[in-house]
């Protein structure tokens, strides 16, 4: 049911559209001698011609990646969207590299995941998500 759409996939008609954040989280990546940010943004969902887009973005040191899911309402756009965002981040190097960190070293990032990678979740995400 989760359809992901690369950023130059996303239809035409959005081109036009203003979209709107709704949620934006600040991740870090403490590297030697500096912190670097990792801003995500989770745009507002969109009706498409049949389901809903929510997009969102993530500003890796190296490079921003955006993304969409598509789900059969608004909520289940946004419910994908956050499950993908939190998929990237477990999957990342960053993460990998144990130096990514949102509140505190190893306590998570508060996204969830898909049900098939639950087993990689740290700290309290492990615990409460």
């Amino acid at each position: 049911m989760l359809r992901v759409c690369g950023a130059a996939r996303f239809p035409r008609s959005l081109s036009k559209v203003i979209v709107m954040i709704i949620a934006t989280r600040v991740l870090t990546l403490r590297l030697a001698q500096e912190k670097i940010e990792i801003p995500i943004r989770i745009f507002a969902p969109e009706p498409q011609e049949i389901d809903w887009l929510c997009r969102v973005e993530i500003d890796w040191p190296d490079g921003k990646v955006a993304r969409g899911a598509v789900g059969v309402d608004a909520i289940h756009s946004l419910e994908l969207a956050l499950r993908m965002v939190g998929a990237q981040i477990y999957a990342s190097d960053h993460h990998e590299s144990g130096r990514l960190e949102w509140l505190k070293p190893g306590k998570g990032y508060g996204f969830p995941v898909p049900n098939n990678i639950r087993d990689v979740l740290v700290g309290d995400d492990k615990r409460y998500l």
